[in-house]
This record gives structure tokens, C-alpha cells and sequence, in this order.
């Protein structure tokens, strides 16, 4: 289904910077990579605006959604770089942008390997003084949907129990637009890292339609122990592999409960996990007033991953979230919603940035439809079937 630019407006709301990304050779072994007294041979570099704002936002711009992108740079040359950058996206992309001259502009240095898991030097910058009073009701009248993504590393964000989150997720929902959140695993020995998850997740998550954490975020917010058991045996990037959909189930039926309409946990190769309650005509309606909201109900799905030549995974939830709301606002069924989700992030791993692989919507719809190779997830699915028709595994208690 073709997007009409009119049809779908979205705000995409929160954390933004500028990331610096080495380019790393293909023939050696960076197990060594951060050994002091080490000197890495690497490529050039290549600049690129990031964080949630700046890669879900132009993935969805890329897809064909109008986009409105909502975030805070500094006065200083590293903002400079980022409204270029936008810039050359399209000029329309800068226009609800926040200058802060009292500060620095968030930079993040992605450490990304080809065929490994990528890590991050990040620092904060005016990130941490972003807050509720920086959106306009101007900027969120008239769109249909509101995503805002990373709030653990946005200091006055998660402060104070989350207050802030928390009164613009119901200034948003007031007006009827869906609300989508993202979340940032932080540094477990930042701020952000000690503070009580499970209680902001209590307070915020009851005004939120779609919640989209990766496996490990939620996992160390949620459920340190098992966070704490799976990281003490096993590599964080390999988690999604460690676990298995009862855990899953788990997770989901918690966040349910907490308000959350909608729970999709990213998996990273293994591909997206999806539980919907019986509350979502919210969700049907991001499509159109009075659609259907059956189809979403209820639902306990799981989309494999599609198969690509990896170089690398910067950018790839956020893009995976833009394919998920192109496809909801389209008005197309969940699984459809879920397998276009995880194409478009599957594009996203074919270049070292988060978004220059992202082509137009019917593009990725193209390549699904002409039989793209899936990759089997490894994980234990107990009471799972899988669905030929439909391409995706479905859960005993999938209502569909």
C-alpha cells in the first residue's frame, strides 16, 4: 500500500546527536578493540545525525511519512554538522529543531564491527536539559502519531520518577494522537542506571499505545536478576539467542499490565516479538477513525529476521520502529505490520549508518513480496506454530 504524505503525519520526539563511525576492515579480529596502548588500523570515518530522533525520524521520512523530528542540539560546531546533515535529507527536517547555546551538542562514537554487535562512546550533551515545555502545542497538533524514543539518557527526562515523560505522554494522549515509546538500555553505572525502572515504567506505560524495547533493555529495567544471570554467562549482544518466548510472554503480560496497549521486544537477529491486549482500538485507529480493531487484539506473534550481507547494526531497532509505524498507519494487518517492520530494518544492516540503506515503502514491499530469504530464529518456542501463509511463528495464545 502506497503512503500519501498527507495521510500519515508523525512527530518523532526525544534523544539526538551527531555519531562519528569508524569504518572497520572486514579481514581482522577487533576482540582488542579499547586495550590500552593499542593502536587500531581503521578506515575513514563517516558522520551521521543519530539517536532516536534522527534515525526513526528520516527512516520514515525515506519510507514516504511526513515527519516531524523534535530534538535539542547545541549552538557549537557538532550542531552545525547535525543541521547540515538534516539538511541534506531535506530542509523541512530541521525546522522544529532546538538551539540550546547553553550547551553541547550530544556526539555518540559507534564502535561497529562487521558481524559483531556494536558499542558506543556517548556523551549527553543538551540532551540531558531536554523536557515537556520544549514541545509546542503547535508541533503536535494535527499528526496522528507520537513516538519518543530514549529517554534513559535524557537526565531531566527520567529524573523526579520520570514526571516529565510522564506529563507530555498525557498532553499528547489528550488530543487523541497514538503514542509510541522507545527506550535506550543506560550505563548501568550512569545515573540513568540506577534509578527505579519498574516504577516509571508503572507510571508512564499506562498512557502509551505501542511500547518498542530491544530484549535487553527491558530485561535490565524490568528483570535484573535474569539480565544480571544471562550477561554473567553469555555476551549481551548474543541475549536474544539465550532466551526463549516464555520469558518473552513474561515480559509482555508485565508491561500489558503496567498499560501498555501494545508490547513489540526487538530481538536484534532473531528478529521482533509482538503481544497485543484486548484494549487496542487506539492502534487500529492510528489507519482511520472506527477501523477495525480485531485483528490487533489479543495477538502473541513473531516475524524472523530477514537474511543480508551485514555491514553493520547502527540504527537498526530505530528502523525497525519506522517500519512498524509505516505499516500501522497504513492500516495494514499485524502480521503484515510486523514482517514489514523487521524488512525494513533488515535493510537498515546493509550500510554502516543507521538510515542511508532505508529505500522507499514499496521498495521494501517489493523485496518482501519476491520471496527475500527469512533466518530461522534459534531461540526455544514452546506451543509455537508456524504459519506458512503468513510467514510468522504464532503463539498458543494468538487469537488470529
Amino acid at each position: 500500500m502506497k503512503i500519501q504524505h498527507q495521510a500519515a503525519q508523525v512527530a518523532v520526539a526525544g534523544h539526538l546527536c551527531l555519531d562519528i563511525i569508524p569504518n572497520f576492515h572486514s579481514n581482522r579480529d577487533y576482540s582488542d578493540v579499547l586495550v590500552p596502548g593499542k593502536l587500531i588500523d581503521v578506515g575513514p570515518a563517516s558522520m551521521a545525525t543519530g539517536g532516536s530522533v534522527s534515525n526513526t525520524g528520516i527512516a520514515l521520512h525515506r519510507l514516504g511519512i511526513q515527519t516531524r523530528m523534535i530534538g535539542k542540539i547545541g549552538s557549537d560546531q557538532f550542531g552545525s554538522m547535525v543541521l547540515g546533515l538534516l539538511n541534506d535529507q531535506d530542509p523541512s527536517l530541521t525546522k522544529d529543531m532546538i538551539i540550546d547555546s547553553s550547551g553541547s551538542t550530544s556526539y555518540t562514537i559507534v564502535i561497529s564491527p562487521p558481524d559483531r554487535d556494536r558499542m558506543f562512546l556517548h556523551c549527553p550533551g543538551v540532551n540531558d536539559t531536554f523536557c515537556n515545555a520544549d514541545i509546542k502545542e503547535e508541533q503536535i497538533n494535527g499528526i496522528r502519531l507520537f513516538h519518543f524514543g530514549y529517554p534513559p539518557l535524557m537526565r531531566k527526562i527520567f529524573r523526579h520518577d520520570a514526571r516529565e515523560l510522564e506529563e507530555l505522554f498525557q498532553r499528547v494522549r489528550k488530543k487523541g494522537i497514538v503514542t509510541s515509546l522507545d527506550m535506550a538500555k543506560p550505563d548501568p553505572k550512569s545515573e540513568a542506571g540506577g534509578v527505579n525502572w519498574v516504577r516509571i515504567l508503572e507510571r508512564v506505560l499506562s498512557c502509551v499505545d505501542l511500547f518498542m524495547p530491544s530484549l535487553d533493555e527491558i530485561l535490565f529495567m524490568i528483570d535484573r536478576k535474569t539480565f544480571d544471570s544471562l550477561t554473567g554467562q553469555f555476551d549481551e549482544a548474543s541475549l536474544p539467542k539465550r532466551v526463549d518466548t516464555i520469558l518473552l510472554d513474561k515480559l509482555a503480560d508485565t508491561l500489558i499490565g503496567m498499560g501498555a496497549r501494545a508490547v513489540a521486544i526487538k530481538l536484534g537477529d532473531q528478529g521482533l516479538y509482538l503481544r497485543t491486549g484486548d484494549r487496542t482500538e487506539r492502534l487500529a485507529n492510528a489507519a482511520g477513525c472506527g477501523a477495525d480493531a480485531t485483528p490487533w487484539n489479543n495477538r502473541q506473534l513473531l516475524a524472523p529476521c530477514f537474511r543480508t550481507r551485514v555491514a553493520g547494526t547502527t540504527g537498526a531497532g530505530d528502523c525497525t520502529i519506522a517500519g512498524f509505524i509505516t505499516g500501522l498507519l497504513s492500516g495494514t494487518d499485524p502480521v503484515s505490520v510486523i514482517t514489514n517492520a523487521v524488512g525494513v530494518g533488515a535493510c537498515c544492516t546493509e550500510t554502516s549508518d543507521a538510515t542511508s540503506g532505508i529505500p522507499a515503502w514499496q521498495t521494501v514491499i517489493d523485496r518482501i513480496n519476491s520471496g527475500w530469504q527469512r533466518l530461522g530464529p534459534k531461540i526455544d518456542m514452546p506451543g509455537w506454530q508456524w504459519d506458512e501463509d503468513a510467514a510468522v511463528w504464532k503463539g498458543p495464545g494468538d487469537m488470529v
